[in-house]
């Protein structure tokens, strides 16, 4: 299966409207009430996605001095194809001049024998805000997990302020050098808001990007823990 989902937002000298919303099953968009000057849209699967062979793409547009956020109302299974194809899930985002987008999708599992690859690209403006969370889970209780490829590529004003990739489901993820036997990883990426210094706890730490922005990476046996430095 091959999807397409759009979203544009832009700002019309009080609020946020949202000029484009088209959804493409199984990427199904739902306007929420806004929250103040922000437009609200949640983000649905209506059908059972990523499969094995899927394309799913979702493109968002912040036009200058919008404000929008995206959250998801579920967790996502990446889910084996019938003959072992891997599945891909694409996000590609524009942030204008002025404009901020939260995107923070619900947990992403990877169920056994699963191949996924999810990536997220962001371009924004020198002035632009985004928060965007990723929460990988590797496998439903009790089972072994597929394995999944994680790209984050993000630049402001045309600089690169992340780039960097993250191959999960192997024997290595036990290692003390990968993920230590922890079944979630999580990470937070904020650009555009308070700088804040380096910081570390127990199987989490915070870390400043030399172009802008804060990285908080967290590992934990399950979700809720994994999100509480978040």
């Amino acid at each position: 299966m091959k999807a397409h989902a759009r979203l544009t937002a832009c700002f019309d000298g009080s609020r946020t409207v949202l000029r484009e919303l088209r959804s493409m099953a199984p990427l199904t968009l739902f306007p929420r009430r806004r929250s103040g000057a922000t437009a609200v849209v949640h983000l649905v699967n209506s059908a059972t996605s990523p499969l094995g062979g899927d394309d799913l793409l979702l493109s968002v547009r912040v036009g200058p001095g919008a404000s929008l956020r995206i959250s998801g109302v579920a967790a996502t299974l990446a889910l084996p194809g019938l003959h072992g194809e891997g599945s891909l899930s694409t996000v590609d985002v524009v942030v204008e001049e002025g404009g901020s987008l939260e995107y923070l999708p619900e947990p992403t599992v990877i169920t056994a024998r699963a191949r996924h690859t999810a990536a997220f690209r962001a371009a924004l403006a020198s002035d632009a805000y985004l928060h965007t969370r990723e929460v990988l889970v590797l496998g439903r209780a009790g089972e072994s997990p597929g394995t999944l490829t994680s790209a984050q590529h993000v630049t402001r004003g045309s600089v690169p302020v992340l780039r960097q990739t993250l191959s999960i489901g192997s024997a290595l993820d036990g290692s003390l050098a990968v993920l230590a036997g922890r079944r979630v990883l999580a990470t937070d990426l904020v650009v555009g808001g308070p700088e804040l210094p380096a910081a570390s706890g127990e199987w989490w730490s915070r870390s400043p990007l030399a172009a802008g922005g804060t990285l908080v990476t967290s590992l934990a046996p399950d979700a809720v823990t994994a999100l509480a430095p978040l």
